[in-house]
C-alpha cells in the first residue's frame, strides 16, 4: 500500500451553525446581542473581566447542547480512506464529538483555559464554568482559551506547513474573509484540487482546480465524502 493520500479541511462556522451553534456575527453585527469589542477581545477581558467570562460560560452551557451533523460525520468518514486534518476556525469541539482524529484550532477551544501570565499553561474545562478565582498552578487567573480579535494566531505556521501538504483541500461553511485564516486557500501547491462547499459561495481570487458545491455542509459534505470514497484515488 502507498501513503495515504493527504486530505486538508479548512471549516468555519457555517459547519457549526447546522448543529445549532449560532454564527460569530449575526447580520446586525452583534454576536448574541453583545458587540464584539465587548467580549472578544484583550481589551474587553482589561475593562471587565466578569462579563467576557460570562460570555465564553454561556457558550459552553449552549455547545453542550447540540450534536455534530451529518458534515462533521462525513469528514470522518474520509479518515478510512485519506489522512484527514481539519483545521478549524470554529471553538467548539464538535470535530472532535464526531470522530476526527487529527482537528487544528485556529482561535483556540471553548472547553479549554489558559493562564492569564503564562501562555503555555493551559487546562480542559470541566463542565461549562469558569470563574474569577480559578488560577493556574502558578496562581495567575485563568481566561478563555480562545485567540481574541487583536491577538496573534500562534497555530497558524502549523496549518500553513500542513495546508502545503495537502493533496486535496476542502473548504467548509467560512466566507473566507478572516484573516490569516483565509489565507491558508493560498497555501496549496499549484495543481492541487480545491473544493469548496458554502451555499453562499465566497468570493476567491481566481485560482484553477476550484470545485464550488453551493450546499450546506450537511448535503455537500456528504456528497463529496460518497464520491471522494468512490474514487479509487484523488487523481
Amino acid at each position: 500500500m502507498g501513503t495515504r493520500k493527504k486530505i486538508v479541511v479548512l471549516s468555519g462556522a457555517g459547519i457549526s451553525a447546522e448543529s445549532g451553534i449560532p454564527t460569530f456575527r449575526a447580520s446586525d453585527g452583534l454576536w448574541e446581542n453583545h458587540r464584539i469589542e465587548d467580549v472578544a477581545t484583550p481589551e474587553a477581558w482589561e475593562r471587565n473581566p466578569a462579563l467576557v467570562q460570562d460570555f465564553y460560560n454561556q457558550r459552553r452551557r449552549q455547545a453542550f447542547t447540540v450534536q455534530p451533523n451529518a458534515g462533521h460525520l462525513a469528514l470522518v468518514k474520509l479518515e478510512e480512506k485519506y489522512d484527514v486534518t481539519i483545521i478549524t476556525q470554529n471553538v467548539d469541539n464538535l470535530h472532535e464529538r464526531a470522530g476526527s482524529s487529527k482537528v487544528i484550532h485556529l482561535h483556540g477551544e471553548l472547553f479549554k483555559s489558559r493562564s492569564t501570565k503564562y501562555p503555555t499553561l493551559i487546562y480542559d474545562i470541566e463542565g461549562w464554568e469558569l470563574k474569577e478565582g480559578d488560577l493556574c498552578e502558578r496562581g495567575f487567573q485563568l481566561r478563555p482559551h480562545i485567540v481574541w480579535f487583536g491577538e496573534a494566531v500562534p497555530m497558524m505556521d502549523v496549518a500553513l506547513d500542513i495546508t502545503n501538504e495537502a493533496d486535496l483541500l476542502i473548504v467548509v461553511g467560512t466566507s473566507l474573509n478572516v484573516y490569516p485564516a483565509a489565507g491558508l486557500v493560498y497555501a496549496v501547491q499549484d495543481g492541487v484540487p480545491i473544493y469548496v462547499v458554502d451555499p453562499n459561495i465566497p468570493t476567491m481570487h481566481k485560482r484553477p482546480n476550484v470545485t464550488f458545491i453551493a450546499e450546506p455542509a450537511t448535503v455537500g459534505l456528504t456528497e463529496l465524502a460518497d464520491e471522494l470514497l468512490g474514487k479509487s484515488q484523488i487523481t
